[in-house]
């Protein structure tokens, strides 16, 4: 299969959002010539400084473009975008290739597979592991499934945006890897939340409890700047609350078809889902935030500093 390259691709770009929009950006600021379109016409526009262009619909976008690239929400959107007498598929040319970068279940991949394939339509789930300030650098690492001919082709476009990519085997393998590694994801920022409540509960200062976690060899590159940014108490999205809850469900229905037990996902979605529920749209790791508020943080810091004001008045009365 021929390479896609910025001088012989046409790339679209659906769906311009935390994700989408720094990769689009780096496609266009690498000399691809990259149609966006969103839902939101606003965000599209964002990447008109830098050379993109705007389509009106996903009819429009597919039926000018050779390679398409999606990075939606839910598997509901996916299918909405891809499918329909007004979606990619039905309006895309023959021998088109998709490149759906959403994190959905892996039967959807493969659904949206055989679909395009009845089109004539050649379809990748080439899921994302990484924040907003690794795509913004090209720092991404991407799962692809599909066919690996057509992964290979796509290498120059992988190299815009990823450090690393790893062809992982038929449709819905992609999928699959991204869900293992968004459950350690949301376990491990589960535990470091656990553990900051018990270091701040035991009287530790938290900004120097956060700065030495930091370097300890326990904590992941994926979850080393949000200490620094919960240090500042900056729980902005790069990684929504509400995509990472999503994901759990995703998770928990690919256990449950293949018998696998999630204890400690079990668990971690639970503090997820309640912090959720306070209606904030924030970053995953506002779970910092569920455990300290469990774990009456202020109060027994309040306490701790008290006892201390006590215990050193009588020095103070005998100086």
């Amino acid at each position: 299969m021929k390479a896609m390259t910025a001088e012989n691709s046409k790339l679209g770009f659906i769906g311009i959002g935390y994700m989408g929009r720094p990769i689009a950006q780096r496609l266009l600021e690498s000399g691809f010539k990259v149609k966006a379109y969103d839902r939101d016409r606003s965000k599209a526009e964002r990447l008109l400084p830098y050379g993109g262009k705007i389509a009106e619909s996903v009819a429009e976008l597919s039926s000018s473009c050779d390679v398409i690239l999606s990075c939606l929400a839910s598997d509901e959107a996916v299918l909405s975008v891809y499918g329909g007498p007004d979606g990619a598929f039905a309006n895309a040319h023959r021998g088109s290739i998709v490149l759906d970068m959403s994190t959905v279940y892996p039967e959807t991949s493969q659904q949206l597979a055989r679909l395009g394939s009845e089109l004539g339509v050649n379809l990748l789930d080439v899921t994302i592991s990484g924040s907003t300030p690794a795509a913004e650098k090209g720092l991404l690492t991407l799962f692809g499934g599909g066919d690996q001919g057509c992964f290979d082709a796509a290498e120059a476009i992988f190299r815009v945006i990823a450090r690393k990519y790893f062809f992982l085997g038929v449709s819905g393998s992609g999928a699959t890897m991204k869900l293992v590694v968004n459950t350690l994801l949301g376990i491990g920022m589960q535990a470091i939340a656990e553990a900051i409540a018990l270091g701040e509960k035991a009287g530790l200062d938290r900004n120097r409890l956060l700065d030495v976690l930091s370097e300890t060899a326990v904590i992941a590159p994926a979850h080393v700047g949000k200490l620094e940014r919960a240090r500042k108490n900056d729980y902005s999205p790069q990684f929504p609350l509400r995509l990472m809850n999503k994901d759990f469900g995703l998770i928990f229905n690919l256990a449950a078809a293949v018998g696998a037990r999630m204890p400690a996902t079990e668990a971690a979605f639970e503090v997820n889902a309640r912090q959720l529920e306070q209606g904030n749209e924030e970053d995953f790791s506002a779970v910092i935030l569920q455990m300290e508020k469990r774990s009456h943080v202020l109060d027994t810091l309040g306490n701790l500093q008290t006892a201390f004001a006590s215990l050193e008045s009588p020095v103070r009365n005998q100086i």
